[in-house]
C-alpha cells in the first residue's frame, strides 16, 4: 500500500474534483435523471467514484483514507456552524407551529426507528442496537449527519456504520426528490397550491445559473486583501477551531482513556467558544456568516461525495434484507408525516410546508428548498421565514441528538435515548393538539384551498 502524503490527499481530491465537475456538467446538459430529479453533483460524484474506485471496478486508485476525510470535512462543516448560525430572535404564531412540527418530526422518526431497531430489526435481522438509527441518521440527519454519527461509531467498532448511514442518506435524498415532485404535482392538480407556478425555475432545473445579474454573493469581504486575503482568514478560523479541538480531544484521551468525544462535537463547542470570546473583545463582525456559510458549503459537497465514493458495498450487502426494509418503514413514516399532520399544525395552508417538510425530513434544508420551489417557486407562502425562525428553538435539538446519539451507544444508553426522542414527539404533538395552538384543520383529499368545517 502507498505511504500515505500530500500528495495522496491532492490525488483524491483532484478525482473526486474532476467527478463533481462532470456531475455538474451532466445536471445542466442531460434532463433525464439529472434535470428530471434535481440531482446533485455531489452524489454523483460519489456513485460515479463508488462505481469506479477501488471497492468496485478500481479504475480511479482512491487511497484507504476517504473514510478519514468526512470525519475532518463534518468538523469544518460544525465549527462553521458555530461562527455562522444566529442567535436569539423573535418566535410568531406560524413559526411556532413550525417549531411543534419540525421538533415532532425530528424527534418522533429517531425515537420510532431507534426503538424499532430494538425491538423489531435486532430479533428478527440480528443486527447491532445502533442499526436502527441509521434511518434517521441518513434522512432528517443527511450526509453530514451520517459522516458525525457514522465515524464517531466506528471509533467505538461499529465498522458498517458509515457505510449504511451514507446509503440511508443517498436513498434519502432520492426518497426527496421524487416524492417531492410527485406531491407537487398532486399539490397543483388539486388545486391546492397558493402560488401555481407554470414550470421550475431554469436556474434549479439544470443547476446553473446564466444571468448574471441573477447570481448571488458569496460573503462579504472583512478584511483588505493587501494584509490578508478575507477567504483564508475565514478559512484560517475554521482551521484553527478544528485544530483546537482535536488537540482538547487528544488531551482528554490522554487523562481519561475510556472517555471518547466526537471532534464534531468538540469543534462545535470550541467555535462557540471563540465566538464568545469574539464578541467579548468587540470582534463580532470580524468574520462574515455568508462567508463562513460558502466554506461549509463547500465542505458539505466533498463530504457528500466522499462519503458515497467511501460507501464499502460488502458492508452493505450484510445488511441488504434489513435495510430494505427500514427505508420502505423510513419512507412510509415521512409520508404519513407528509399527507396528515401539516394541515393539522399549518391549516388550510399546507401543502408548501407539507412538501418543504417532506424534502428535510428524508434530506436535508436543502433538498427541501428545492422541493418547495415546485410549489412556490417564488417562495412568497413564508415558509422558509417560519423555518428560519423555528430554527432558533429547533436548532438545538438537531444539533444535540447529532451528538447525543454515538455517546448513548457508546455507554449503553441507546435504548432511553429511543423513548425519551419518542416521548418527546408524543408531548409536543398533546401539547399543540390540546392547548388551542393548532389552526382549524386543513382538508387533504378535497379539491381546492380550505378548513374542515368550511364551505370550499
Amino acid at each position: 500500500m502507498e505511504e500515505f502524503s500530500a500528495f495522496t490527499i491532492m490525488t483524491d481530491v483532484g478525482w473526486i474534483s474532476l467527478l463533481m465537475v462532470i456531475g455538474n456538467v451532466l445536471r445542466h446538459q442531460i434532463k433525464f435523471v439529472f434535470q428530471d430529479l434535481l440531482l446533485p453533483a455531489p452524489i454523483t460524484a460519489g456513485l460515479l467514484g463508488l462505481l469506479l474506485g477501488p471497492n468496485v471496478l478500481g479504475w480511479i486508485g482512491f487511497s484507504d483514507n476517504l473514510g478519514d476525510y468526512t470525519s475532518l470535512l463534518i468538523a469544518v462543516v460544525f465549527a462553521s456552524m458555530a461562527f455562522s448560525m444566529e442567535m436569539g430572535g423573535n418566535m410568531g404564531k406560524g413559526a411556532r407551529n413550525m417549531w411543534g412540527y419540525s421538533t415532532m418530526m425530528f424527534t418522533g422518526q429517531w425515537g420510532l426507528f431507534i426503538v424499532l431497531g430494538l425491538l423489531l430489526f435486532k430479533p428478527t435481522f440480528d443486527t447491532p442496537d445502533w442499526f436502527g438509527m441509521m434511518l434517521p441518521v441518513g434522512f432528517t440527519g443527511g450526509f453530514g449527519t451520517a459522516a458525525a454519527v457514522g465515524s464517531a461509531l466506528e471509533g467505538v467498532g461499529a465498522e458498517a456504520a458509515s457505510s449504511l448511514g451514507f446509503t440511508s442518506a443517498t436513498v434519502g435524498t432520492l426518497a426527496a426528490i421524487i416524492g417531492g415532485i410527485v406531491a407537487g404535482n398532486w399539490g397543483i392538480r388539486k388545486g391546492k397550491v397558493s402560488y401555481v407556478p407554470k414550470k421550475l425555475p431554469e436556474e434549479l432545473r439544470r443547476g446553473y445559473i446564466s444571468r448574471l445579474e441573477d447570481r448571488p454573493s458569496l460573503g462579504r469581504a472583512t478584511t483588505n486583501p493587501s494584509a490578508i486575503e478575507p477567504i483564508t482568514l475565514h478559512v484560517g478560523f475554521i482551521a484553527l477551531t478544528v485544530m483546537t479541538a482535536y488537540g482538547i480531544n487528544k488531551g482528554i484521551s490522554s487523562i481519561w482513556e475510556n472517555v471518547s468525544i466526537p471532534l464534531f462535537a468538540m469543534s462545535m463547542v470550541v467555535g462557540l467558544l471563540f465566538r464568545a470570546v469574539m464578541n467579548m473583545v468587540g470582534a463580532k463582525d470580524y468574520l462574515d456568516k455568508d462567508t463562513v456559510s460558502s466554506v461549509s458549503g463547500a465542505a458539505t459537497d466533498y463530504l457528500i461525495a466522499f462519503g458515497v465514493a467511501a460507501i464499502v458495498p460488502a458492508a452493505v450487502a450484510a445488511y441488504w434484507k434489513a435495510l430494505l426494509l427500514l427505508f420502505v418503514l423510513g419512507t412510509i413514516y415521512c409520508i404519513f408525516f407528509l399527507m396528515w399532520f401539516p394541515a393539522e399544525f399549518f391549516g388550510e395552508r399546507w401543502i408548501e410546508r407539507g412538501i418543504f417538510g417532506w424534502g428535510w425530513a428524508t434530506a436535508t434544508v436543502a433538498t427541501g428548498i428545492a422541493v418547495l420551489k415546485i410549489v412556490d417557486p417564488k417562495l412568497k407562502s413564508g415558509t422558509l421565514s417560519e423555518y428560519g425562525m423555528a430554527y432558533i428553538g429547533f436548532g438545538p435539538f438537531e444539533i444535540s441528538w447529532t451528538i447525543i446519539a454515538p455517546l448513548a451507544v457508546m455507554y449503553g444508553f441507546t435504548a432511553g435515548f429511543g423513548w425519551i426522542s419518542l416521548g418527546i414527539a408524543v408531548v409536543i404533538y398533546l401539547v399543540f393538539k390540546f392547548t388551542g395552538m393548532m389552526p382549524p384543520r386543513g382538508t387533504i383529499f378535497k379539491e381546492g384551498i380550505g378548513h374542515v368545517g368550511s364551505e370550499k
